[in-house]
């Protein structure tokens, strides 16, 4: 069993879980998952609690490239958000930021971890995650957020990440981030390829040698929207993604992701049923048929 500390909680695994999206933005790559306001997104989040998210991972800025987003400005419409959601929701919450004056605050706030799609880039964020003893998500990437890069091309990117993570899990753990913070997302369309992004999916359990719970941020990506068209330059939009992220959310299960960061209720309902049949899900209770049928 597998588990990881936040600040007030111990999740265990198995069973997999949700962490449903919110994004306090008016620019997210998918239309539908755009809470302008933190208002909405306090109803947007609630709604996802309702309706059987595990977690939810609060964010204010888009991963798209654009220009820098200033700490206060990010800080406007990340906090209140997670301080109401924190307060009314019932589940953990995670604050999506790179920045460690934002986690800082958010963490001020309620929340219980930190989702930090910098990779450890800045070592206050490590010092403020040990200071703290909240949950850390540790994303891979091969350089600043919000810029566009060439995919790195690796003859094995699994073994890749390993490497990585290794490195960066071992820095973590030199500014006093105890291990069981630490929770690893290979950051599928991160500076990998599409052909990359499948076979880190095919081989997750490989990923799960490093010893630390998966947190898979999966849902609508453009890798998605190339298999569904054939190719990248042609890429279904993130409106028509929808059962592409199911399939592939029941396959991460079964691969064993301990964390699936989703948007739809479509990809919670293909990671219960996958969990059910892998047996880490309490069944319904009903009797079983005799064995004559």
């Amino acid at each position: 069993m597998t588990h990881w500390r936040l600040v007030d909680h111990l999740l265990e695994f198995p069973p997999s879980l949700a962490a449903g999206i919110v994004n306090v933005t008016a620019d997210s790559f998918f239309e539908g998952a755009r809470s302008e306001t933190p208002e909405r997104a306090v109803i947007d989040g609630l709604a996802l609690a309702e309706a059987g998210f595990d977690l939810l991972d609060v964010g204010a800025v888009t991963a798209s490239s654009g220009a820098a987003v200033s700490a206060d400005e990010e800080a406007a419409r990340l906090v209140p958000a997670v301080e109401e959601l924190a307060r009314r929701a019932g589940v953990p919450v995670t604050a999506d930021t790179y920045q460690p004056e934002v986690a800082s605050l958010a963490l001020d706030a309620g929340a219980a971890a930190v989702n930090d799609i910098s990779g450890g880039a800045d070592p206050e964020m490590l010092d403020l995650v040990a200071e703290r003893g909240c949950g850390y998500v540790l994303m891979h990437i091969e350089g600043p957020p919000r810029v566009d890069r060439e995919p790195s091309r690796h003859r094995n990117p699994v073994a890749h990440l390993k490497r990585w993570f290794g490195e960066r899990i071992q820095a973590a753990l030199e500014h006093g981030v105890a291990e069981e913070q630490i929770a690893l997302d290979p950051g599928l369309d991160f500076d990998l390829s599409v052909d990359d992004d499948l076979e880190i999916l095919r081989r997750l359990a490989e990923l799960r040698d490093l010893g630390r719970p998966l947190f898979v941020a999966l849902s609508r990506k453009d890798f998605l929207g190339a298999v569904l068209a054939g190719s990248w330059e042609g890429r279904a939009a993130a409106a028509e993604r929808e059962w592409a992220t199911a399939a592939a959310a029941a396959l991460a299960v079964a691969g064993g992701a301990e964390i699936l960061r989703l948007h739809d209720r479509s990809a919670l309902d293909a990671l219960r049923t996958a969990a059910a049949i892998r047996g880490d899900r309490a069944t319904t209770g009903r009797p079983s048929p005799t064995a004559n049928g």
